[in-house]
C-alpha cells in the first residue's frame, strides 16, 4: 500500500472498507478493529514499521506503570514517612523515576538515531578522521528509516513524558496506548498528539454521526484538492529546477524557492486536511497542524502558525524544562538585574531557543542543511526578539501605525521571502547546493527569465499556471474565512441539498478535470514522512 493518503487505494478501497466494517461492528468491536486496520496499513507500507512501532509501545506502555508504580510507593511512604524527610523520600524517588525516564529516551530515540542519523553520524567521523591523514576509515551503514519513524517517536516521548510529570496516568490496556500510538491516518505525517487528545476517544468506538462524516468528507476533498491540483503539478518543474540549477540564472531559481514553498504547504496541510478529516469521520478531533501560516507577519508568528504539533512539543518537552533548569533561571535573575526585564531574560530564553532549533534541525534530516535550516530560523526570531523595542519606538517616532494595512503587507512579504529562502535550503542537495543557488538569486538575477518561456520549458505551461492560480484562489478564500473564525464547512452542511449537491460536484469534477495525474507527471511522495 502506498504511504500517501492521497493515493487511490486509500481514498476508495482502505478508507471506506474501515468505514463499512465499522458501522457494522459493535461498539465493542470497533477499537479493535481500528487497531487492526491501523496495524494491516502500516505493515503493507513496511514491515520494519510495524516492529518498531509495536517494540516502541511495548517500552513506553512497561515503563509508564513503572513509573506510575514509583508514584504510588513514594506516595505510601509519604504518609508514613517514620524517621525520614518527605523531602528525601521524593529526592529518592525522582532519582528511580528519572532512571527509567532515561532508559525509555534511550530506547525510542536509539532506535530514531539509528535509522535515522547512523549513516550522517559515521560520513562526518570519517571526514574528521581523513583531516588527521588517515587512510582508514569506517563503512558507512545503510539502513532505510521506517517511514513516520520520527513522529510516533515523539508522540511515545510525550505520552513518557506526560506520565513522568504526572500530567496523565500510565494506560494499564496495552490495545488502547497501542491504538493511540499507531492510529492510521496520523502516524505518517503526523499531527503529533498527546494522549489526552485522542487516546479515550478512540477507544469509546462511538458510532459515526451524519455531520462528522460530512464534515470529515468535505475535508478529505480539499486536502486532495491542494495535494493533486497544486503540489503533484508542480513537482516536475521544481525536481527540475533544483537538480540543474546552475543551468538557470537567479529569477528562475527564486521562482523554485517561491513553487516549492507553495508545495510543501499545499503537500503537507492538504495531508493533514485528509489525516483529520479520515479521523473526523469516526469522531475523532485531532489537533489541528496549520493556521493560515503565509498571513504571519514575523517567523516567530511563522512557526506558531506552520507544523503547530511539532512546535508545541518542543516548546513543552525542551523550551521549558531548558528554560526553567536552574543554571538558565540564576541567569534571568542575573542578567534581569544588569539589564532590564526585555534582554535580561533574553540570554536565558535564547539558549533555550537555540537548543529547540538545533533539535528542530536535526529532527527534520540527517544533513548539514537541515542543521543550518534550525539555525536560519533561530537566528531570524532571535534578532527578532532583541530589535523589538526599537522597532516599536521607530514606529512611533515616525508616527507609523503597525496594524495599518501597507505595514501588515510588507511584514507578510517580508516573512514570505524569508520563508521561501529558508526552505530553498531545506530542499537543496547538500548545503553548497543551497548557498550557490542563493548566490545565483541574489547575483544573477535576470527577470525576462520569468516570461520569455523558460518556465515552460521545464514541466508547466499556461494552462498549468492559470490552474495552480484558480486552485490557490480557492485555498486563499477558505483561509481567510478560517482567520476570520467562520465556520465554513458547519455553513456547507447546514444548507439545502439543492445548494450542497452542487458545490460538492464542483468540487469533485475540478478535482477529476484539472488534477495532475496520468502520463507526464509525478505525483509527490509524502513531503514529512522520511524526517
Amino acid at each position: 500500500m502506498s504511504a500517501s493518503y492521497c493515493s487511490l487505494l486509500y481514498l476508495a478501497a482502505f478508507l471506506p472498507a474501515v468505514i463499512l466494517l465499522y458501522l457494522i461492528l459493535p461498539q465493542k468491536a470497533r477499537p479493535i478493529l481500528l487497531l487492526a486496520a491501523s496495524w494491516f496499513f502500516f505493515w503493507s507500507i513496511s514491515g520494519t514499521l510495524i516492529i518498531c512501532l509495536i517494540f516502541s509501545v511495548f517500552v513506553i506502555h512497561g515503563i509508564g506503570l513503572k513509573l506510575d508504580g514509583l508514584k504510588s510507593e513514594r506516595d505510601e511512604k509519604l504518609k508514613n514517612p517514620g524517621d525520614r524527610s518527605k523531602k528525601e523520600i521524593k529526592a529518592e524517588y525522582q532519582k528511580y523515576m528519572r532512571r527509567f525516564l532515561a532508559i525509555a529516551i534511550l530506547l525510542n530515540i536509539g532506535l530514531l538515531a539509528f535509522y535515522k542519523y547512523m549513516g550522517f553520524t559515521v560520513c562526518n567521523i570519517n571526514s574528521v578522521i581523513k583531516l588527521f591523514g588517515c587512510k582508514a576509515a569506517i563503512d558507512i551503514p545503510s539502513y532505510a528509516a521506517p517511514i513516520g519513524i520520527s513522529f510516533y517517536t515523539m508522540q511515545a516521548m510525550a505520552y513518557i513524558f506526560d506520565v513522568y510529570r504526572e500530567k496523565i496516568k500510565a494506560d494499564r490496556n496495552f490495545f488502547r496506548l497501542a491504538l493511540f500510538m499507531s492510529f492510521f491516518p496520523q502516524i505518517v505525517e503526523g499531527p503529533i498528539c498527546r494522549y489526552s487528545d485522542t487516546a479515550i476517544a478512540l477507544w469509546e468506538g462511538k458510532r459515526i454521526r451524519s455531520n462528522d462524516f460530512l464534515m470529515g468528507i468535505q475535508r478529505i476533498s480539499f486536502g486532495v484538492m491542494k495535494k493533486i491540483i497544486v503540489a503533484d503539478r508542480l513537482n516536475i518543474v521544481i525536481g527540475n529546477i533544483y537538480s540543474g540549477y546552475k543551468n538557470y540564472d537567479g529569477a528562475i531559481v527564486a521562482a523554485s524557492a517561491v513553487f516549492y514553498a507553495l508545495q510543501l504547504y499545499m503537500e503537507f496541510s492538504g495531508t493533514m486536511d485528509i489525516v483529520i478529516g479520515s479521523a473526523e469521520i469516526f469522531g475523532i478531533t485531532m489537533p489541528e497542524n496549520f493556521s493560515q501560516p503565509f498571513f504571519s507577519k514575523t517567523i516567530s508568528e511563522f512557526w506558531k502558525r506552520w507544523h503547530i504539533t511539532l512546535g508545541t512539543w518542543f516548546r513543552d518537552y525542551i523550551f521549558y524544562p531548558a528554560a526553567m533548569s536552574k543554571p538558565l533561571k540564576k541567569l534571568t535573575t542575573n542578567a534581569r538585574k544588569k539589564f532590564g526585564n526585555h534582554f535580561g531574560p533574553l540570554a536565558s530564553s535564547s539558549i533555550a531557543l537555540f537548543c529547540v532549533w538545533l533539535c528542530n534541525g536535526i529532527w527534520h534530516g540527517a544533513g548539514w542543511q537541515y542543521i543550518f535550516y534550525g539555525m536560519y530560523h533561530f537566528s531570524f526570531i532571535l534578532v527578532g526578539n532583541i530589535i523589538e523595542p526599537f522597532v516599536i519606538s521607530a514606529a512611533q517616532k515616525l508616527h507609523i501605525r503597525r496594524t495599518c494595512k501597507p505595514y501588515v503587507i510588507m511584514q507578510t512579504v517580508r516573512t514570505f521571502i524569508i520563508v521561501c529562502i529558508g526552505e530553498m535550503f531545506f530542499n537543496a542537495h547538500g548545503l553548497r547546493a543551497g548557498f550557490e543557488m542563493l548566490g545565483k538569486i541574489l547575483t544573477d538575477f535576470t527577470p525576462s527569465s520569468l516570461w520569455n518561456g523558460t518556465l515552460f520549458k521545464l514541466g508547466i505551461d499556461k494552462l498549468d499556471i492559470l490552474i495552480i492560480c484558480v486552485a490557490l484562489l480557492i485555498v486563499l478564500s477558505v483561509s481567510i474565512t478560517k482567520e476570520k473564525k467562520i465556520p465554513l464547512g458547519k455553513w456547507i452542511i447546514s444548507r439545502p441539498l439543492y445548494v450542497r449537491i452542487p458545490i460538492y460536484y464542483s468540487i469533485i469534477l475540478f478535482i477529476a478535470i484539472f488534477g495532475a495525474y496520468g502520463t507526464g507527471y509525478v505525483p509527490v511522495d509524502p513531503m514529512y514522512a522520511n524526517f
